[in-house]
């Protein structure tokens, strides 16, 4: 009983001690690469004289000795192994191209028109219909279109697709406005 308690007990001081040898996970690379008697002093803190300049936190040895006890009958090893981690490699993203794709021109019942698209990348982020009828009826219908499929917050960005819904009272404007849509999507 006695030997389970003492092995138990040696065996929760060198894991603490591995622990604290091992350090944070989130230690910079520098700090691990340079000597002891080299690393840099953390801010605001001042090394004790006697001790190595590395942290101002005692030595690897030390805290093994700290951590380590030793009772009659039982073998502690407090060994350390410096190891370095491996560089850190960053890569930056992709640069994302923005690009205009207009569609060709489609002459329908009330005048002609024509869509163009900007494209950030593959996605669609802003639609515009050209060249639509400004006057009367059919500006009206016009203007019902391009509020519901032009724009950056428009049908055609949050579809991301020709397939739109068809707008009440100006359907041969929608289908026009589509079939350009199509050919520019196509295009891209």
């Amino acid at each position: 009983m006695r030997r389970a308690v003492l092995a138990i007990t040696g065996l929760a001081a060198s894991t603490t001690a591995l622990v604290v040898l091992k350090g944070s996970p989130g230690a910079s690379q520098v700090a691990q690469d340079l000597p002891a008697d080299q690393a840099s002093v953390a801010p605001g803190v001042t090394p004790a004289p006697g001790t190595p300049a590395a942290s101002g936190a005692p030595s690897a040895r030390q805290s093994a000795k700290a951590s380590a006890s030793r009772t009659p009958g039982t073998r502690t090893s407090t060994t350390a192994k410096a190891t370095t981690a491996a560089p850190k490699t960053t890569t930056s993203a992709p640069k994302t191209t923005t690009r205009t794709v207009t569609g060709p021109v489609v002459s329908y019942q009330y005048g002609s028109l024509r869509v163009q698209i900007t494209l950030s990348g593959t996605r669609i982020v802003n639609a515009t219909g050209l060249g639509m009828p400004q006057s009367g009826g059919s500006g009206l219908r016009s203007d019902d279109v391009q509020a519901r499929y032009s724009g950056t917050s428009g049908e055609v960005v949050a579809k991301q697709s020709a397939n739109l819904n068809t707008v009440s009272g100006a359907t041969y404007t929608s289908n026009a406005y589509q079939q350009s849509l199509q050919a520019a999507i196509d295009k891209a």
